[in-house]
């Protein structure tokens, strides 16, 4: 059989066997390729649901934020609406409502590979272009862009500190046998120079992730913005690094799963590193404001004035509306886990939300 007609767990295999281990990265790219290529996973019959499509204030509410930022910095001409994995395009048509209010109607531009995802995002943003990646945006208008749980499913490359230094996480068949399933272990090249200084004497187990994909699209992104003009807003779970830790993790009908069994069959995300993130905004000279919890950042929004006035336009849905509102952003639900960062144009308006 070729190749290409094989499950990906035995690509991989044959992968393994034939070139030896493969990295996480390699491992996590594969997967989550033919994971997103082969299903639609959002919603109650898929494996997770996103913030918007827990509720129409978190795509509202960004709309608005777009909105605000663009009418503080003059009202530029033939803005662009991009939308970094758009999802079912949820988040989209919900922001570019609340965008019509201010009078903003941009074009819509999305980034994203999944023919099946792209033909749900049809149904509901059916004038949207798309594009595989960033180097096809059109040039000309500023961008207003929104990556919502989109850096967390990039490929993040693990480093694991031995006692021989560190070296390369890498995977190989689970050493059980058990078809399909996979391990990790610590591979044999040395990575002592990828590690930050004060990071390289951690103790024997842990682990360090970086993501160079992420770094890679947020740098393209931050370049467009600052030859175009704009603002992006980043909205994720994770932290500002650099720091241990494996986050490495799987969800699979909204249980958590292993992420090393049945390649493809899960979704792959580890958690977002901020800074990284920020610092390739930077680089490119913008500005960078947050990260922030996304809780706090809703409410600086006006989440909890707007659950208020959908509950009085709609008393029999006020107990959904208000769960959904905690869910976005309690403490112990959304609200700390998940992050807002804002990178600008330095000719822009400051970013609102922040507290800066």
């Amino acid at each position: 059989m070729p190749a290409d007609d094989l499950p990906l767990a035995d690509r991989l295999a044959r992968q393994i066997d034939a070139g030896g281990p493969i990295s996480v990265a390699h491992f996590m790219a594969e997967a989550n390729a033919h994971y997103y290529t082969s299903r639609d996973p959002l919603g109650a019959a898929g494996d997770f649901i996103t913030a918007p499509e827990i509720s129409q204030m978190f795509g509202e509410l960004v709309g608005l934020w777009l909105a605000d930022i663009w009418m503080r910095s003059g009202h530029k001409a033939n803005p662009l609406y991009v939308e970094l994995g758009p999802g079912r395009g949820t988040l989209a048509a919900d922001a570019l409502r609340a965008m019509q209010m201010a009078a903003l109607a941009p074009k819509v531009h999305f980034v994203e590979t999944s023919e099946t995802l792209r033909d749900r995002q049809k149904a509901n943003v059916p004038h949207a272009v798309w594009h595989d990646d960033l180097d096809t945006l059109p040039l000309g208008g500023p961008i207003l862009a929104v990556a919502n749980e989109f850096f967390d499913a990039l490929p993040v490359r693990q480093m694991v500190a031995t006692p021989k230094g560190w070296r390369e996480r890498v995977v190989i068949r689970a050493r059980n046998g058990q078809p399909g399933c996979f391990e990790p272990m610590a591979g044999f090249r040395p990575m002592d120079s990828a590690v930050p200084p004060s990071l390289r004497h951690a103790p024997e187990g842990a682990i360090l992730e970086s993501s160079p994909a992420s770094a890679t699209i947020a740098y393209a992104l931050a370049l467009r913005i600052a030859k175009q003009g704009g603002a992006a807003i980043i909205i994720d779970y994770g932290y500002e690094g650099p720091a241990l830790g494996d986050t490495l993790q799987a969800v699979r009908g909204h249980k958590a799963a292993n992420p090393f069994a049945g390649p493809g069959e899960s979704d792959l995300t580890a958690h977002v590193d901020f800074t990284t993130l920020g610092n390739m905004a930077r680089q490119a000279g913008l500005r960078v404001f947050g990260p922030v919890g996304q809780g706090g950042w809703l409410k600086a929004l006006g989440i909890d004035a707007r659950a208020a006035m959908l509950a009085q336009s709609a008393p029999e849905r006020a107990e959904e509306i208000e769960s959904a509102r905690s869910r976005l952003t309690a403490e112990d639900q959304m609200g700390t886990l998940f992050k807002a960062m804002a990178l600008v144009h330095p000719d822009w308006a400051s970013a609102e939300g922040f507290n800066e």
